[in-house]
């Protein structure tokens, strides 16, 4: 690490060196622009979460196969009137699906015959209430998202010159016809949008709200464009190569990831970035010749840096091995963002500061004495120092060393105390719900399980290969408790053997109660098959949506399971190779751990009490684990690796004071920008990215103020110098020091 920090050093602090390598940041980013699309014109958002393993994406796939169905994609049409749809809204229903039979949309497969039905047998459809009904336009099922957009477009334009402009727009509880699209090709539709509106809201907001901070914390423009410009060219760079990488196959990325991935590069790249600078600041304090001073800055922080930095990589790239499509998807993106960051901070970073020199930090820019002394004598007036590092964090310094017990005290109250909430936090896999109530697909769906049977939306669908014999079936599922109704056992076209069933729900198909139902439908066919003298093993398969939703459950907690002890391991080696310290590695793996559940348990207050939400996405544990985890020790290296230096020449409890106060005011100001960026994802009207923001944000925050500022270094105070076991090298020089 040493050697290569050398060689680097020389080649961007040279006169030619850092014109060089900003040139060919320049053309890198503009060759890989041109030649490559962004990754945002790749996205995939119909990409499948569950495995091919999984019960119902076999029951899809058998389904399929021998119960095939020209229908498509279905477009679900909800027409609503608040006092009973009228004799006049089931002519316009019919005269519609004749416009459609006569002129189909552009990838438009079948319709029903309603064009044809009189007003009367359309009406005997519609919910027990009349104020309701639900006409279907199935769609190609290969149809690009962009195609069904613009066939909705079409089609609502017809309907609106059939009725009126509003019946689209009008709130659901205004007098009139309204009318909603829903189902899969809507649904669809919607979320691609939702997302287009995000990603440019998300990055015009993070750009944003990074440069407001880094004015405010840092008083110089100059300062913040810098690590923004790096950013800048982290992202023309990963965006290209993660586009060109999806666009041959070799990677699925979805808005979502994109979403995040811009946060994290604006936030964490920031960091990285602040982290020299602080540095470099400090050594022009006391430092005349730039070059120098940014070789010296580069020397004490170049280290931490490309360590944190692997630290995010690795933790991030853990994701690829879960089996749950969306957290693997975020793989790649995450950590090859993260990983292009930590080289830009390393290389463009230094070469555009040794450009601008001590002008960075205009108009409040920091010099030696030798230099004061000299303005002073030239203006005739005494100057202000600049002082190396402020107030508050000296006394922070100071208090961990003097109390050290009662900040751990404090501080493991403050996080337990929060941490108390993290098991009662409620989970949800209901997609719906991650979108905003105005949504159209929504509102639409919202008015089907209001006016129709829950369960009649989505049945569950059992398969059975009965392998010739007759069984009954239908009694039997009939038989159990939550279900409404079955029905009659339908023969396969391609094979006899094979039965299928929908049996509806009593609740909501996509209640907790419901997707529990799930396994006990499963024991009930597999027990009654076994009792008929039918092998029960891969004869039969459970489908639908609420079948989803209990695969999507098992999945994810067999992903966390793994993915959790794995990410606790990677970390626990960079820092003990880093390190070279058992102790210190363990009690800064546990302090990361208590401040990830103190901001699971604070997220879940101010989501469920604050915002009333009723339950949280449930792939929000493992993403904030993965990120609060991997960053959190980015500031503990950090801060960790200033006491360690320190040590070297300084007693125990001056190299951790010092430590504190060297690195805390710019560990509080990477803080807040991080915390900023994420927070920034709690203005979306996208649910889950809003949940993920806030827990996110508060992890980031209690890490910034809680956890390194007082309570690592305090633990590290009171371990003295057994918090370096085993580094023989850190005790010898203690003992030294205390003449044992």
């Amino acid at each position: 690490m040493k050697h290569f920090l050398m060689l680097f050093i020389q080649s961007v602090s040279g006169r030619r060196g850092r014109w060089i390598t900003l040139a060919m940041w320049i053309l890198l980013a503009g060759v890989l622009s041109s030649v490559f699309p962004n990754v945002n014109k790749v996205t995939d958002n119909g990409a499948k979460n569950l495995p091919a393993t999984a019960m119902s994406e076999q029951a899809e796939k058998i389904a399929k196969e021998k119960f095939p169905s020209n229908a498509g994609t279905p477009l679900l049409l909800v027409w609503y009137r608040d006092r009973g749809l009228t004799g006049q809204d089931y002519a316009v229903i019919g005269q519609v699906y004749k416009h459609l039979d006569a002129n189909p949309l552009a990838v438009q497969k079948s319709i029903p015959p309603f064009g044809k039905l009189p007003p009367q047998a359309l009406q005997a459809s519609a919910s027990k209430d009349g104020t309701s009904i639900v006409t279907p336009v199935f769609m190609e099922k290969g149809a690009s998202t962009e195609e069904l957009s613009d066939s909705q477009k079409e089609l609502k334009s017809y309907i609106a010159d059939q009725t009126s402009k509003d019946v689209f727009d009008k709130k659901l509880d205004e007098s009139g016809l309204h009318v909603r699209f829903t189902g899969p090709a809507a649904i669809a539709t919607d979320a691609t949008a939702l997302f287009s509106k995000a990603d440019v809201t998300l990055l015009i907001a993070t750009v944003l709200i990074v440069l407001i901070l880094l004015i405010l914390l840092y008083r110089s423009p100059i300062l913040a464009l810098v690590p923004l410009i790096c950013v800048g060219f982290a992202y023309g760079v990963t965006g290209p190569i993660l586009g060109a990488l999806a666009k041959d196959g070799i990677i699925t990325v979805d808005s979502q990831a994109v979403s995040i991935m811009t946060v994290l590069l604006f936030g964490a790249g920031t960091d990285y970035c602040l982290f020299l600078v602080s540095k470099y600041r400090e050594h022009l304090l006391t430092e005349a010749d730039t070059k120098k001073a940014l070789r010296l800055a580069i020397q004490d922080s170049g280290g931490a840096i490309f360590v944190s930095a692997m630290t995010v990589v690795v933790s991030l790239c853990t994701l690829l091995l879960a089996e749950f499509g969306s957290f693997h998807r975020f793989g790649v993106p995450f950590s090859l963002s993260i990983f292009i960051m930590g080289i830009t901070s390393l290389t463009l970073l230094p070469a555009l500061l040794a450009i601008l020199g001590r002008v960075s930090f205009f108009p409040f820019i920091p010099r030696t004495e030798e230099m004061l002394l000299a303005r002073e004598a030239k203006k005739g007036k005494k100057l202000r120092r600049p002082a190396a590092h402020g107030k508050l964090s000296v006394g922070l310094g100071k208090l961990v060393v003097r109390k050290p017990l009662t900040v751990i005290l404090v501080s493991a109250i403050a996080l337990g105390g929060l941490a108390f909430f993290a098991p009662k936090a409620q989970y949800t896999q209901n997609l719906l719900e991650s979108f905003p109530k105005d949504m159209p697909s929504r509102e639409g769906f919202t008015l089907m399980t209001q006016h129709f049977s829950p369960g009649d939306l989505a049945p569950v669908q059992v398969i059975v290969n009965t392998e010739g014999k007759e069984l009954q079936l239908k009694q039997q599922v009939s038989a159990l408790p939550f279900v409404a109704s079955v029905t009659d056992p339908v023969p396969s076209t391609e094979n006899k053997n094979y039965v299928s069933l929908n049996v509806v729900l009593k609740q909501d198909p996509y209640a907790e109660e419901s997707v529990a139902t799930i396994p006990k439908i499963s024991e009930r066919v597999s027990q009654y098959l076994k009792a008929s003298g039918v092998e029960s093993k891969d004869h039969y398969w459970i489908g639908g949506e609420t079948s989803k939703v209990y695969d999507t459950e098992q999945v994810i907690d067999r992903d966390t399971g793994i993915i959790v002890p794995v990410v606790i391991g990677i970390i626990s080696l960079l820092l003990l190779v880093y390190l070279r310290s058992i102790v210190a590695t363990v009690y800064l793996i546990a302090t990361v751990l208590l401040s990830y559940f103190s901001a699971l348990g604070a997220g879940w207050l101010i989501i469920h009490y604050g915002l009333d939400m009723p339950a949280m996405s449930g792939s929000i544990p493992l993403y904030a684990f993965v990120f609060l985890v991997a960053l959190g020790e980015d500031y503990n290296i950090f801060m960790i690796s200033s006491i360690w230096k320190k040590k070297r020449r300084q007693p125990h409890a001056e190299a951790i004071a010092g430590g504190v106060s060297e690195t805390s005011s710019v560990i509080t100001s990477a803080g807040l920008i991080l915390a900023g960026t994420f927070a920034v994802l709690a203005t979306l009207p996208i649910q889950v990215l809003v949940q993920f923001g806030i827990v996110t944000a508060i992890g980031v925050l209690l890490d910034t103020f809680v956890v390194r500022p007082l309570l690592v270094p305090a633990l590290t105070a009171v371990l003295g110098r057994y918090a370096f076991w085993p580094g023989k090298l850190w005790r010898k020089q203690e003992e030294k020091q205390l003449g044992l």
